[in-house]
Parts: C-alpha cells; structure tokens; sequence
C-alpha cells in the first residue's frame, strides 16, 4: 500500500506541476499578445500633395512629397499606393516609388521601390539600388528585407562598409 500512495502522490505532484507551467505559459502568451496589439494600434498617418481613393479596388493612391509615419518610423516617397482592408480600419500592403527613405531609430535607408507588408509578419521589400545606412557605416546590394518587429534585416548580394572608431569606441 506504501508503494501505491506514493506513486499517487508522485501523478498528482506531477499534475499540479503540469498545471502550473500550463498556467505560466498562458499568462507569458497573453503578455506577448498584448504586447503586439499595442504596437499595431499606433495611428499611421500619410500626407502628400495629392489623394485619389478607389473604394471599390479598396486602394488609395498619395502622389508627390508622400509622408507615411508611424511611431518612430517614417517613409518618404514620391508615391505611395495604399491597400486597405474591406472595412478601411488597416493598411494590407503600400507600394511606395521614386526617392523612398525610410528613418526609424538612427538608421536610414533609401532605394527607387519598397513595398511594405503587414501580414504575415511587419516588414518591407526595398528594391532599385537599395542602401542601408546608421552613421558612418552602410550597407548596399540588390534587395533588402527589413523585418520591424525583429528588427534584422536580410540583403542580396551584400557589400557592406564599416568605419572604424579613433580608440577603439
């Protein structure tokens, strides 16, 4: 009887740890979850020169000195073609032409076409002589994915400059 009392004690130790880590894990999900709803719920705000709205290709297009900002992100372009949900409450995707630059945190990065992307993960496609750069350093090549959530970003075809600081800084 002792070895069965204490094999029933061991499930429900077993159990209860069980139920503890299944508790923790949900709690440190919901955090996650909360965590992405909030950055998603920043306003974006677009200006430009000119606005034609197709409501039916559910699409708006922004021409001349074209400014998207979002938190500390900002885009410039000399036009950008925005895609909006069926209810007009999110942006799906914006292909943005001619002069883009993007600024967020110190870094700069400039090409001739970006397209932005919010599903399935936030990131951007720069394409047309793209250049990354964050002071003296820059990084070139032939296609940059920027992955905002992350914060990395993947390059083709790389060619990549970094200036060494007097002292070892």
């Amino acid at each position: 009887m002792g070895n069965k009392l204490i094999t029933n004690y061991s499930l429900l130790i077993t159990y209860l740890l069980l139920t503890a880590y299944c508790l923790l894990l949900a709690d440190i999900t919901d955090v996650f979850a909360q965590e992405k709803k909030t950055v998603s719920k920043e306003p974006t705000v677009i200006t430009s020169k000119t606005l034609a709205v197709d409501n039916r290709a559910k699409t708006a297009l922004f021409e001349g000195s074209v400014v998207a900002k979002r938190g500390e992100m900002t885009m410039f372009a000399d036009r950008m073609l925005v895609y909006y949900s069926e209810d007009g409450g999110s942006i799906k995707k914006i292909d943005a032409q001619g002069n883009v630059r993007l600024l967020r945190e110190g870094r700069i990065i400039t090409s001739k076409h970006a397209t932005y992307f919010t599903t399935p993960e936030e990131h951007i496609i720069f394409t047309g002589e793209p250049r990354a750069s964050e002071g003296e350093n820059v990084v070139t090549g032939t296609k940059m994915i920027y992955f905002m959530a992350d914060d990395r970003s993947i390059v083709e075809n790389s060619r990549v400059l970094l200036m060494e600081r007097k002292g070892g800084k």
